[in-house]
C-alpha cells in the first residue's frame, strides 16, 4: 500500500545539520513537518522533486541579524534571506529591537539603523509579536529584546550617562514583561554611545530578569580591539553573575573579531580564553564571512589606517557607496569634518585580518550570522552573500571545512544554542524548514559595489513546508514565518 503526503524530495544528498556525515536518501513532507526520512520508495508525494544527488539541507537558521523591521515588511522584503536559504532570522541584537519603545523624535545611533522614529512605534514585545502574527513573512523570527531600546525608553533619552537606581527597576519591569511577551532573551551594545555608559553592574542588574523568567543573554561586547579580552572576562561574569544560584545564562557573544591591525592574530587568544572559560558556563559566538564591518557612522572612532565606505547619509543619500576620502577630497576638507557633515550616516569600515576571521569561523563554538542591515542604502554585501559564500568559498574553495561542518554552523548548532524545538535538523516529526542548492555551484555574487546581487546555487527553499523561495524566481508572496517566542519560558 502506498502512503500519500505533501511532496517527496527524491534522490538527494541529505545534510541532516547535525555535522553527521551526509546520505543519499529521500525526505517526505506532511503540512509543515518532516514525515519520514531515508529509502521512501513506498511514499508517494502530490508533489515530486528530484534532487539527483543535490544537496538538501535544514533551512539556514540567520544567528544574527537587525531583521527587526525587515520582517514588518511582508514576504517580498525578506528576498535577502531567502535567496540565500534562511528560513529563520534572529532580531534584536547589539540592544538594538524595534520594541518595547515608541518614539516621537528620531532614535539616537545605532538605534536608528532600523529607522526614524515612524518606526518605532510598538509600546510592548507583544504588540510587535501580534504584528508578526497578523502579518506573517516568509522567514521565522526569534527576537531578543534590546538594552539601548529599554535604556531611551526608561531613561527618556538620557542614555549617555550610568543609569539610576528607578531607572534600572523600570527596565527590569519592561524586560520582565517582554519575555513573558515573547522575547527570547537580553542583548546589549556595550560599544556603542548610549550603553557605554552603563557599568557591569547596570547590565548584571537587569539581565538577572533572565534568570527570573527565562531565556538567554547575548552582547555586542564593550570593545573587540585592544580590550577584547577584558570585554570577554566582562561578558562571562555578566552572564554568571546575572544567573546566580540557578547558573549562568546561556550566552552568545555577537560577531566576535579582533579589529584594527595591532590586534590581527589575536583571535588565538580570544578563542583560547573562551574556551578555557566554558568550562564553568556555556559560551557560543557567530560570525559573518568578511573582513569588514559595518554599522553606523562615528566620527570620532575613525582612523587613518582603516578604510571606510559610505552606506547612507540622511543629509547626503546622494553619497551612498562611496569611499569616505573621496568624499572628503572632493569637499575639500578632513576625513573627520566630511564625517561629521554626513551624520547620521552608515558605513563599512575595513578593520579585520582575514587569518582572524576564518580561524574564528572554523572554531566550533560558532555560528554563521550576516549581521546584514536591511535598511542601508548600500549595504555591505553580506546582507544578501553570507551563507552562500560560506558553502561556496570557505568550503568548496578554501576548504577550511568540511561541508556538513558548514551547514551544522547554519542549523543544528544555532537551533540548540537558542533552544529552536524541532528545527535545525533533517529528522521525522521536525518543521520542513528546507534547502536545496547545488554545491558545485553555489556562490555568493554580492559585492562591496554591488551588494544586493542575488547568489548562485540556491534552488529551492521551503519554511514550514511551503516554497518561499525557487532559483531565477522574483521575491515571492507566500508567507509561513512564524514568530517563534521564548523557548525558555518559565511557568508562573
Amino acid at each position: 500500500m502506498t502512503l500519500r503526503c505533501d511532496l517527496v524530495i527524491r534522490d538527494a544528498t541529505v545534510f541532516d545539520g547535525t555535522g553527521a556525515p551526509r546520505f543519499r536518501g529521500d525526505v517526505a513532507v506532511e503540512g509543515d513537518r518532516i514525515l519520514a526520512v531515508g529509502d521512501l520508495g513506498s511514499i508517494a508525494g502530490q508533489k515530486e522533486i528530484q534532487a539527483k544527488g543535490r544537496a538538501l539541507a535544514p533551512g539556514f537558521i540567520d544567528a544574527h541579524t537587525h531583521d527587526d523591521r525587515l520582517v514588518t515588511c511582508g514576504p517580498e522584503c525578506v528576498h535577502c534571506k531567502t535567496s540565500q536559504g534562511v528560513t529563520t532570522v534572529v532580531v534584536g541584537n547589539c540592544g538594538v529591537s524595534l520594541a518595547p519603545v515608541r518614539m516621537t523624535k528620531r532614535p539616537p545611533p545605532p538605534l536608528d539603523l532600523l529607522g526614524d522614529e515612524s518606526w518605532f512605534t510598538m509600546g510592548s514585545f507583544g504588540e510587535y509579536a501580534e504584528a508578526l502574527r497578523k502579518r506573517p513573512t516568509a522567514v521565522n523570527t526569534f527576537a531578543f529584546c534590546g538594552n539601548m531600546s529599554l535604556r531611551v525608553e526608561a531613561m527618556d533619552g538620557d542614555v549617555y550617562r550610568a543609569a539610576k537606581d528607578h531607572e534600572i527597576v523600570k527596565m527590569q519591569d519592561r524586560l520582565r514583561e517582554s519575555l513573558r511577551d515573547g522575547a527570547c532573551g537580553f542583548s546589549t551594545g556595550l560599544y556603542y554611545p548610549p550603553n557605554t555608559q552603563a557599568t557591569t553592574e547596570e547590565i548584571i542588574a537587569i539581565a538577572e530578569v533572565v534568570a527570573e523568567v527565562g531565556g538567554m543573554y547575548a552582547t555586542h561586547m564593550r570593545d573587540e580591539a585592544d580590550h577584547v579580552l577584558d570585554s570577554i572576562r566582562e561578558t562571562l561574569r555578566t552572564s554568571r553573575e546575572a544567573g546566580g544560584e540557578t547558573g549562568a545564562l546561556d550566552l552568545v557573544i555577537s560577531h566576535h573579531k579582533c579589529s584594527m591591525s595591532e590586534n590581527f592574530g589575536r583571535s588565538r587568544e580570544t578563542l583560547a580564553l573562551m574556551d578555557a572559560m566554558a568550562q564553568d558556563q556555556p559560551v557560543a559566538f557567530d560570525v559573518y564571512p568578511y573582513p569588514a564591518g559595518s554599522t553606523v557612522l562615528m566620527p570620532d572612532k575613525l582612523r587613518q589606517d582603516v578604510p571606510v565606505q559610505i552606506t547612507w547619509s540622511v543629509p547626503h543619500p546622494e553619497v551612498a557607496g562611496r569611499n569616505l576620502d573621496d568624499i572628503a577630497q572632493e569637499w575639500g576638507m578632513t576625513r573627520r569634518a566630511a564625517a561629521d557633515k554626513l551624520l547620521p550616516a552608515g558605513a563599512i569600515s575595513f578593520s579585520m585580518d582575514e587569518a582572524d576571521v576564518r580561524r574564528i569561523m572554523a572554531h566550533p563554538r560558532s555560528m554563521i550570522g550576516s549581521d546584514g542591515i536591511p535598511h542601508d542604502a548600500k549595504p555591505h554585501p553580506r546582507l544578501w552573500g553570507t551563507f552562500p559564500r560560506v558553502l561556496g568559498m570557505y568550503v568548496r574553495d578554501v576548504q577550511l571545512f568540511s561541508l556538513e561542518t558548514a551547514i551544522h554552523k547554519m542549523t543544528g548548532r544555532p537551533a540548540g544554542i537558542f533552544g529552536l524545538p524541532d528545527r535545525g535538523t533533517i529528522r521525522p516529526g521536525n518543521f520542513a524548514d528546507l534547502v536545496l542548492f547545488d554545491a558545485d555551484r553555489v556562490r555568493d555574487n554580492a559585492t562591496y559595489a554591488e551588494p544586493d546581487r542575488v547568489s548562485d546555487g540556491i534552488e529551492q527553499v521551503w519554511c514550514n513546508g511551503v516554497v518561499t523561495y525557487t532559483e531565477g524566481s522574483e521575491p515571492g508572496t507566500a508567507a509561513p514565518g512564524r514568530f517563534l517566542g521564548n523557548p525558555r519560558l518559565k511557568a508562573g
